[in-house]
């Protein structure tokens, strides 16, 4: 199954498009819905850029829960994906209603005003609408009562409208205004003290958080709500597929995978870090950019994941010491270094490199059979607890009837390295397993804040 990948559509010309209904220049008809991906082998899905929906990653790689959903959905019915990339909710449910695509699959909360214009598809997610505001906001609110008078704005066509307008009737001189933004966007402006507050789902928040540490979430604004697909109306048969491969074992571990990839790993958000790790990606990250990028070319791991490594280990200070003796941007114990030729731990483009090419080695080790992004991330864990005590996890997950190719296996069984009932029998024997856990969550959370600055 190929997915196909078409150019994102800027405002201006969704615009034009979605009432002319125009094939040419557009790439698509406005009768596109009514023609079964049985027919054509081809699932049209409009969705909207953002981390929580559909995005292009650093190597221009589609990514992203709702592609990820929308590939498995379509490979288990041999269709090939045409994507639909646009900015805001409203140019989705706009894409969606003109039928110019099949299915909307951008985060769209399950409402009964949408119930109503649309096939209700499956949902695959729960979250809460949270009202969030910059840190530093002196009339933070706390209850729905403090939102009046305060400035509040929000994409437009979004549930956020509806439950504000809700709460707007029931509260004089609340007051909010609808723009053609996306969420991030206007999370963005929050940040930036553009904006006072605005309204977002819990998982956006969670993930933009990590980019953007003064914002503060002030209040929960409703209780879970269901988060998932819509089909244009009349596409019953479409729909019926949709809901039968989502409750299935499939669609099951797809949203099990899914979650695992991009929300699980996200650690508990922790404000001083994050702010010390964003001034340091533009005090000290540039002494250093090139020099990762470098050892990328030499051993083909990604930069970024070097530079995560790095913050993780030293905090890019190249004179880091730990008590036990490793030092460096990379943290080399002496017999590690003088293995890889280094001959000056604190010399930080030796010992960027010698970490890169270490990194390589504990991932070249493993069997090539072990898929990725596993495979990186037990090199990771092989990285910071050592190859023997990797093993010796791997094969405890084996006696315990887990996989040990799995990281989300792996990291139930590592911990189990320092329990009195396994590690008596194991070859290497005691081990803070919990560590390489918690090194594997911190580095995968630093590479996705850092991505950014090697784009």
């Amino acid at each position: 199954m190929d997915s196909r990948h078409i150019r994102q559509l800027p405002t201006v010309l969704l615009l034009l498009c979605l009432p002319l209904g125009l094939i040419t220049g557009c790439d698509r008809g406005a009768g596109v819905s009514r023609i079964h991906p049985d027919e054509s082998g081809v699932l049209s899905v409009v969705t909207r850029n953002g981390p929580t929906t559909y995005y292009l990653d650093r190597h221009e790689r589609p990514s992203g829960p709702e592609y990820d959903l929308v590939t498995d959905f379509a490979e288990a019915h041999d269709w090939e994906v045409d994507w639909m990339v646009v900015d805001s909710t409203a140019q989705v449910i706009e894409a969606l209603e003109a039928g110019q695509a099949h299915l909307a699959a951008s985060g769209l909360t399950h409402l009964e005003s949408r119930n109503q214009r649309f096939e209700r598809g499956p949902a695959h997610s729960e979250v809460t609408q949270q009202v969030v505001c910059h840190r530093d906001l002196a009339n933070k609110p706390t209850q729905i009562p403090d939102l009046v008078g305060i400035e509040i704005a929000v994409t437009a066509d979004s549930s956020y409208t509806e439950r504000l307008r809700a709460l707007a009737s029931e509260h004089e001189g609340l007051n909010f205004r609808e723009v053609n933004k996306g969420t991030e966007r206007l999370l963005g402006e929050v940040a930036e003290k553009a904006l006072q507050c605005t309204v977002a789902d819990a998982n956006i928040v969670k993930v933009n958080r990590r980019f953007m540490p003064s914002l503060s979430v002030a209040m929960d604004l409703t209780e879970g709500q269901n988060l998932g697909w819509y089909l244009a109306q009349g596409a019953t048969k479409l729909t019926e597929q949709a809901f039968s491969w989502m409750n299935s074992r499939e669609g099951d571990e797809a949203v099990d995978r899914m979650e695992r990839r991009h929300y699980a790993y996200i650690t508990e958000f922790d404000y001083v870090d994050l702010r010390t790790l964003n001034r340091r990606i533009e005090e000290r990250l540039p002494q250093y950019k090139e020099l990762f990028l470098t050892a990328e070319e030499e051993t083909g791991m990604p930069a970024d994941l070097l530079a995560a490594l790095s913050y993780q280990e030293s905090h890019w200070n190249p004179n880091a010491r730990s008590p036990t003796g490793v030092r460096g941007m990379m943290m080399l114990t002496q017999n590690t270094a003088r293995s890889l030729g280094v001959t000056n731990r604190l010399d930080p483009e030796q010992s960027i490199l010698a970490g890169a090419r270490y990194l390589e080695d504990r991932h070249r080790r493993l069997p090539e059979y072990i898929p990725e992004p596993d495979r990186l991330f037990l090199a990771l864990a092989s990285y910071n607890v050592g190859r023997g005590h990797l093993l010796d996890a791997r094969q405890l997950a084996r006696n315990l009837g887990k996989n040990p190719d799995s990281w989300a296996d792996m990291r139930e069984v590592l911990p189990l390295l320092s329990d009195e009932r396994y590690y008596p029998q194991l070859r290497y024997g005691y081990a803070r397993g919990y560590e390489p856990v918690h090194f594997v969550q911190r580095v995968r959370n630093y590479r996705d804040v850092l991505s950014q600055a090697f784009d």
